[in-house]
């Protein structure tokens, strides 16, 4: 591990904590401000600066972001469990199906009117990229405006965890190689034994490490999520839904000792390890997006396309929300599914180094506007949230007159 190595990370994690704290200052997720770092560090070399050139090519930023991603997945599965995903209900997996056919039909119309050169696969990778919901954006704008317990939250959130597992097994499907049918098989033996095994496995491992200190378990927790990624590995798939398998198969009575002694829970002992190494996946994306794209009017054009289908799709959801009944706003449920964020990266990052005949899966342009579409989601979800919350108050409230 050269200096270089080192110092190209102690940057990274400067920016990525300076953009967002920037982001939060400016009540925007954090996410957006790490990706904004990440594209001026990248881009440098418009300002007459080429010394930061080799942070897009760095081998220790590379390992440690493809870490990074194994984490960050399995954190956001590890709130989730396959017990809570049995509760979800109906409404959620309608409001899930939905979003995802809508955001993929319409992606595909895109791509296919904008980019008539581009190949049937790489149109249907572009497409499987925007069907999961990055449901942070969501979350957080509920809570600010006081709304996180309400039903229509509740039952996006849940929508949420099924969309990201289908997203995911789309791109176990996607990012695999072989035949369609081989492929499928893979992916569901993986899913449905990897859960059993792990579920077999998790609650005596984390039991035996609950009983050491907090660092044992976390370290214990984290073994798992990486066997499981290796695993996912050997199947052919991508070590990402190993990491999401594993996090679904923990639940707190496997380590019950720990959290009867201390009062604290995995989602407690995750956070401040990713809250350092999930920020550089997010900073080397930003890093390795070349922004000379901008100077070319159909990336422009492609990116508030993807863009205009990305928010466009997932208002199907509202169709699917009809189960739930009345007691849930319909237009919040399409406005909360809009925002995209670390899957649509993740796609957009594998797509990038998959090649189909000699050229990229997504191309240098169209991971361009991937990343752009990612931003502009995050900016007009909380917007579009606030307007529709605001008005089913005002239609709540009681007339002054009454």
């Amino acid at each position: 591990m050269s200096f270089r190595s080192i110092a190209a990370l102690a940057v990274v994690v400067a920016a990525a904590r300076a953009g967002g704290a920037v982001a939060a200052r400016l009540r925007q997720p954090r996410v957006l401000g790490e990706l904004a770092a990440g594209l001026v560090l990248g881009n440098l070399v418009f300002a007459g600066v080429s010394a930061l050139d080799y942070l897009k090519t760095d081998p220790l930023l590379d390992f440690v972001s493809r870490m990074a991603v194994i984490v960050l997945l399995f954190h956001a599965s590890v709130e989730s469990t396959v017990g809570d995903m049995k509760k979800l209900g109906l409404p959620a997996l309608l409001i899930a199906a939905c979003g995802i056919a809508g955001s993929f039909a319409a992606a595909w119309g895109m791509t296919r009117w904008l980019l008539p050169s581009a190949s049937p696969f790489s149109r249907a990778f572009v497409g499987a990229s925007l069907t999961a919901t990055s449901v942070g954006v969501t979350a957080r704008t509920f809570r600010d405006l006081g709304y996180a317990r309400s039903r229509t939250a509740h039952l996006i959130l849940a929508s949420a965890v099924v969309d990201d597992v289908l997203g995911l097994l789309i791109l176990a499907v996607m990012a695999a190689s072989g035949a369609l049918p081989v492929i499928m098989l893979k992916a569901t033996v993986f899913l449905v034994g990897g859960l059993a095994v792990g579920m077999f496995v998790s609650p005596r491992l984390l039991s035996l490490a609950s009983r050491s200190m907090a660092v044992v378990l976390l370290a214990a927790a984290l073994a798992f999520c990486f066997a499981m990624a290796w695993l996912a590995s050997l199947f052919g798939l991508a070590p990402i839904v190993g990491a999401f398998a594993a996090g679904l198969a923990v639940e707190e009575w496997h380590y019950k000792d720990f959290i009867d002694r201390r009062e604290k829970t995995l989602d407690d002992l995750i956070p401040p390890l990713a809250s350092w190494l999930v920020p550089v996946f997010f900073l080397v994306i930003g890093i390795r997006t070349d922004l000379s794209g901008l100077g070319h009017p159909t990336v422009i054009v492609v990116a508030a396309a993807l863009t205009v289908a990305a928010i466009a799709g997932k208002q199907l959801c509202s169709l699917g929300a009809v189960a739930a009944g009345d007691a849930v706003d319909r237009v919040a449920v399409g406005l909360g599914m809009m925002p995209r964020g670390e899957v649509t990266l993740i796609y957009a990052s594998l797509g990038a180094n998959m090649m189909i005949a000699g050229r990229p899966v997504v191309s240098a342009d169209i991971f361009l506007a991937l990343v752009m579409t990612v931003m502009a989601t995050m900016v007009v979800t909380p917007v579009a949230l606030t307007w529709r919350l605001g008005r089913v108050s005002s239609a709540r409230r009681p007339s002054s007159a009454s």
